[in-house]
């Protein structure tokens, strides 16, 4: 069964708005501020979790910060 053109066009519309939309949301994902953040508040619930040793915490956070930093500054 051929398929009408206006269907056809209906689809790549949405799947063009879906690639929008993804492409959208990586960028927003990885822009470094944002990384950064997010590096933070996962390092900072850690720390805060009785269990965790907090010097482990740290020196894993000081590593990520690290290197967040250099893929930043190449």
């Amino acid at each position: 069964m051929a398929r009408d053109t206006e269907d056809i066009e209906r689809e790549i519309e949405k799947a063009r708005n879906q690639l929008a939309s993804t492409l959208d949301e990586l960028s927003v994902r990885a822009n470094p501020k944002n990384l950064v953040a997010s590096t933070k508040q996962t390092i900072l619930a850690k720390v805060n979790q009785p269990q965790v040793k907090k010097y482990a915490a740290v020196a894993a956070g000081t590593v990520v910060g690290l290197l967040v930093l250099r893929r930043i500054l190449r």
